[in-house]
């Protein structure tokens, strides 16, 4: 289907171990890049004293955003392998860190690659790999006279009620399969509601 996408279920984490270095793994979904960076900055508060903080990630349905991050380690040698093992499981909405504490060992760039690679395999292995739909968040607003019309489409249309609040205007925020938005959009604008998008940091 069009609008699913292989994610893992919540973090987890995995242990590479090359000549005294220690590559530590944590697999985390997220849905955007500021949840990226959040994860980041707790990452590199509780391992301060790590020698690289390297990361990967791939957002969207079919992992349209993405980034790879080496954080010091030579170009292409750590962002690229974490990424590399994302697109092989075809996981999207998910980010690995691997936080490298060096063993006093140079690994050279196979070496490292392999770390890498192999951290994240391991923090993937250990996750729950599961399917999700690409829904999206809207609110739909209207008066108690288009109130039965816009009830009827809810229910017709199985759609995914968050919150509802019955005032001067009626609100309700909903959730619906990506595919099927404007079609549903235009259902409720033909009953005189209005349709906003629930966009991040509304």
């Amino acid at each position: 289907m069009l609008d699913r996408y292989r994610t893992i279920s919540s973090l987890s984490e995995g242990l590479y171990k090359e000549k005294g270095s220690r590559f530590i793994a944590f697999a985390c979904p997220v849905c955007s890049e500021n949840e990226v960076k959040l994860h980041l900055l707790e990452l590199k508060k509780k391992y301060y004293d790590a020698k690289h903080h390297c990361y990967a990630y791939r957002l969207g349905l079919t992992g349209e955003l993405w980034r790879a991050v080496d954080d010091g380690e030579p170009s292409g040698s750590a962002g690229k392998p974490i990424l590399g093992q994302l697109l092989s499981n075809n996981l999207t909405n998910i980010v690995v860190f691997v936080v490298r504490y060096f063993g006093g060992v140079k690994l050279g760039v196979p070496g490292l690659i392999n770390a890498y690679r192999s951290a994240t395999a391991d923090s993937i292995q250990n996750a729950e790999i599961i399917e999700k739909e690409d829904k999206v968040g809207f609110f739909v607003e209207f008066n108690y006279l288009a109130m039965n019309e816009v009830m009827k489409i809810i229910k017709d249309e199985h759609l995914e009620t968050v919150k509802q609040e019955f005032e001067m205007i009626c609100r309700i925020e909903l959730q619906v399969r990506r595919s099927l938005f404007e079609m549903i959009k235009d259902k409720f604008s033909k009953t005189g509601a209005s349709v906003i998008l629930n966009l991040p940091g509304r």
